[in-house]
């Protein structure tokens, strides 16, 4: 057997063993669910910024990325902008390599593929850092709600033309506005990419784990997209990410447009 054939086999033979040890989910799950009282997903940045993630959806998005290659990633939710980067980091990779095949030169003043981030608040410290960043040059942001009519008519001209278009969603996690996110951008998925939704875990865990936000079991990310799923046939979950990454804040929530 080709000797890479073997390793993805061997990978994916992996995949489907963790799909079906239930036993080792239960435990992935218990161990997050006592690493959030420490918010151990503040402990980690990328280039510099803090990111807000678990280092598992972290690795999770940059193979989506370089799979896709995406000429647009939106982004819902810039907090301290460490998404941002890690997505126009890769982007910038993407672009690097594509000029190396082509033999051609790049400019650094006009990067091709782009990441667009949309926040109700963008605090001022958090705008310095993200524009004074080495990466900033392929970062633009929309202050705004996601959801508004003025905002969603931004988003949707800035994905006029692109062949290929991934979405990020992680700013307000209520079951309405993850919902009404997913019906204002989803469609801009290109085939084969992915909408991500984050925070979907937030229904597997012990109820009022979140006493100061409004989000909680039966009002979350997780039962938005559940909701959404039902009449958006066009979408899948792909149950492949998350039994590989074992712990995972989108359980159910890596999303394949098919």
């Amino acid at each position: 057997m080709d000797p890479t054939l073997e390793f993805e086999t061997l990978v994916s033979q992996n995949i489907e063993g963790l799909k079906g040890d239930d036993v080792f989910r239960k435990r992935s799950l218990d161990w997050l669910r006592d690493s959030h009282p420490h918010r151990y997903s503040y402990n980690f940045r990328w280039l510099g910024r803090p990111i807000i993630q678990y280092p598992q959806d972290i690795v999770a998005t940059q193979e989506l990325i370089w799979h896709i290659k995406p000429d647009l990633i939106i982004e819902t939710g810039i907090a301290h902008g460490g998404s941002l980067i890690l997505s126009a980091s890769m982007l910038a990779l993407l672009d690097y390599c594509d000029a190396v095949d082509a033999n051609a030169l790049l400019d650094p003043k006009s990067p091709r593929r782009r990441v667009l981030g949309v926040d109700i608040d963008i605090r001022s410290h958090n705008r310095a850092a993200i524009e004074s960043h080495p990466m900033a040059n392929r970062i633009d942001m929309i202050q705004g709600s996601s959801v508004s009519p003025a905002v969603i008519d931004r988003v949707r001209a800035a994905a006029r033309g692109r062949a290929s278009v991934m979405i990020i969603l992680d700013s307000n996690h209520t079951h309405d506005h993850v919902l009404a996110e997913l019906n204002a951008y989803a469609s801009l998925v290109t085939s084969n990419s992915y909408c991500v939704v984050f925070d979907t875990v937030i229904q597997d865990m012990p109820a009022g784990s979140f006493p100061e936000r409004p989000w909680d079991v039966g009002n979350n990310p997780k039962t938005a997209v559940q909701e959404f799923l039902v009449d958006n046939r066009n979408f899948e979950v792909d149950e492949d990410i998350e039994a590989k990454l074992g712990i995972t804040v989108a359980p159910g929530g890596y999303l394949r447009r098919i």
